[in-house]
């Protein structure tokens, strides 16, 4: 990479999955709320039309706004739309100048929806996984024209994503050809053990306090990538399974990084820390590690003990101190959380337990 680059040229996105909650603090998903429930929602939203130049609406027009519906879509044998199961939210910001106003612009849209939610009696939950739900198996099992069309990993792995809320933090810069886009995507993929556990929220599963702290990163990397490079350049595409590297489906898609392995963070601020390691880590030029698709084993034992065990906290106070060092020093200021959180060794999952001890309720920690 050509150094140096220019931070205030990088373009940002974020699309926050999150699940919800009704008026009786029951926890909602396939089981017990239909398409049609959330829709009710989504209504009452705006639509804006700059949106479509830089947002997918995808083939069903269920994407159609910035606020849609998270779900499994049903099909019949000859390839018609039956129906979506639902399993949450997503708000996707347009793609944005900064990271300042991809956060801002997150932060006016979950209020936009919590006004239009309230009606209903819905209202955000903070949870990675859910803590319900120790499985999603499709009903009646996917019949032959599902099977065949669902031809990438990520998408005969569907399932996994039914119980599982994360973000995907997403930037671009211009400066970046697609061979730089690539080894940064690799790059990423190889830290992502020590880059995760800031962000750490699912320390329930099936009903009951899990071993660990993140349930969702135990559960989903190996058959989900950690990071997805989108280009134009068909030539470019690396064979992988899970997925490093997609064909852009529309033109502001091309050259876009996605970080797909962090959990639902606790709060909409913890973007700005989040998105700030990673540009650290494409900045700077002192770490060699790269990997074509996640280290599972890695992940697993990551998610059960976070900083507690002394490589991954080794790693993480590695990759924190190197994106640091590649920031300007009004960028800086941004990691501070994630370094509290590495000394104290606490993620926010820890809180969220302690909640659980306070209450003896998983809706009560997950609020």
């Amino acid at each position: 990479m050509t150094l140096p680059i220019d931070i205030n040229n990088f373009s940002f996105g974020i699309e926050h999955e999150f699940a919800a909650l009704d008026k009786h603090n029951q926890f909602l998903d396939f089981s017990n709320a239909s398409f049609e429930d959330f829709a009710r929602v989504i209504e009452e939203l705006p639509l804006i039309d700059s949106d479509a130049q830089t947002l997918r609406t995808g083939d069903l027009g269920i994407k159609l706004k910035r606020w849609y519906i998270e779900g499994f879509e049903r099909f019949s044998e000859d390839g018609s739309y039956v129906h979506t199961l639902p399993k949450g939210f997503e708000i996707r910001t347009p793609i944005c100048n900064s990271l300042d106003q991809a956060v801002d612009t997150l932060t006016r849209d979950l209020a936009l929806w919590s006004e239009a939610a309230k009606p209903y009696g819905y209202r955000a939950a903070w949870t990675a996984l859910n803590p319900f739900q120790g499985e999603f198996v499709p009903h009646p099992p996917l019949n032959d024209w599902e099977v065949k069309d669902r031809s990438t990993p990520e998408e005969q792995t569907a399932y996994i994503h039914m119980i599982t809320y994360g973000p995907d933090i997403s930037f671009s810069h211009p400066d970046f050809d697609v061979d730089q886009t690539i080894d940064i995507a690799k790059k990423l993929t190889y830290y992502s053990p020590y880059t995760v556990p800031f962000s750490y929220t699912s320390p329930f599963y099936e009903n009951e306090l899990w071993q660990g702290l993140s349930r969702r990163t135990y559960y989903r990397t190996g058959n989900r990538p950690s990071v997805l490079v989108f280009t134009s350049n068909a030539s470019k595409i690396v064979p992988s399974s899970p997925t490093l590297t997609d064909t852009a489906r529309i033109p502001a898609e091309a050259g876009r990084i996605e970080f797909k392995a962090f959990d639902c963070p606790p709060d909409l601020e913890m973007y700005h820390s989040l998105a700030a390691l990673l540009i650290g880590l494409t900045l700077d030029n002192t770490l060699s590690g790269r990997l074509l698709v996640p280290d599972s084993k890695l992940h697993k034992h990551s998610a059960v003990h976070a900083f507690s065990a002394r490589d991954i906290r080794d790693g993480s106070a590695e990759v924190l101190a190197a994106a640091r060092a590649a920031l300007p020093p009004a960028w800086r200021k941004k990691l501070d959380r994630l370094d509290s959180m590495l000394a104290s060794r606490q993620t926010p999952a820890h809180d969220m337990i302690q909640r659980y001890k306070e209450s003896a309720s998983i809706i009560a920690a997950i609020q």
